[in-house]
């Protein structure tokens, strides 16, 4: 038995409070971060693995189905906006396509070839980095595509929610993060959602500052998509200038980001 198919330690649900739910549900989400603790080291090899692909010019692949493949479409969308990095450095694959993203597929995590096959589209190779995601670690959509990854030299890497998971014997660099239970049975897009959520902010995020995106802890190359982040922009260029606000605000619409502008302003003081 699956770990994340065990009975939830929790019963008669449906003669509960709206608190008490809260209370259970709340409870259990707060072992999530204690479970991501335990796996910090293999997190941290999986990201070194693939920042070696990355400071070569690789890209960084998300691949999985359902609630996996889902959350690896939004960490993959953020990445341009919050580091002005390129569309297409990091991608998410969902089983389904598109319409997955929004609604249900039938049967679409249950071809083991269709993974492979949506990778090639982006034209795969070696100097890129795969990331399978499978909370039950059995998806045969992510399986197979690690799998084809392995006959042909592409870095992978696994996360899933159980232990000795299929994707992870796979995969170069597995992380399995064992939540136990889910509150309600079997919905893994509850505790082990939020740890997939999490494990993927820490990748992204860390890979991200290694590439250079972040300095000190600003996102120097956001894009400037609406009036929030040009004022957070503004900010960061006054506090590292010392300009006013008007300046500060022309010279981010004038140079496009927080760091041109930045270094524009030090130029202009040699």
């Amino acid at each position: 038995m699956l770990t994340t198919e065990t009975t939830s330690n929790h019963d008669n649900l449906d003669q509960k409070s709206t608190l008490e739910l809260l209370q259970g549900m709340n409870q259990e989400d707060k072992t999530v971060p204690l479970a991501i603790e335990k796996e910090l080291g293999s997190i941290q090899e999986l990201i070194d693995g693939a920042f070696e692909c990355m400071k070569k010019g690789g890209r960084l692949f998300y691949l999985g189905s359902g609630t996996s493949g889902r959350l690896g479409v939004v960490d993959a969308s953020e990445c341009p906006p919050t580091y002005g990095v390129p569309q297409g450095l990091v991608v998410g694959i969902i089983a389904g396509g598109e319409t997955a993203i929004r609604k249900a597929v039938e049967h679409a995590e249950d071809d083991p070839l269709q993974g492979w096959y949506d990778l090639q589209k982006h034209e795969i190779t070696s100097n890129d980095f795969v990331i399978g995601i499978s909370a039950s670690g059995t998806a045969p959509y992510v399986q197979g595509a690690l799998s084809k990854c392995k006959e042909n030299d592409v870095p992978c890497g696994a996360i899933a929610c159980n232990t000795n998971s299929k994707i992870g014997e796979i995969a170069d660099y597995k992380i399995e993060v064992v939540v136990g239970p889910e509150y309600v049975t079997g919905s893994t897009r509850m505790k082990s959602g939020t740890a997939q959520k999490l494990v993927l902010n820490m990748i992204s995020t860390s890979l991200m500052i290694k590439l250079g995106h972040v300095q000190g802890n600003k996102m120097v190359d956001m894009q400037l998509s609406n009036k929030k982040l040009v004022i957070r922009g503004t900010r960061m260029i006054m506090e590292q200038t010392g300009l006013d606000e008007e300046t500060a605000k022309k010279m981010l619409i004038e140079k496009g980001s927080v760091r041109k502008a930045v270094q524009a302003v030090n130029q202009s003081k040699q």
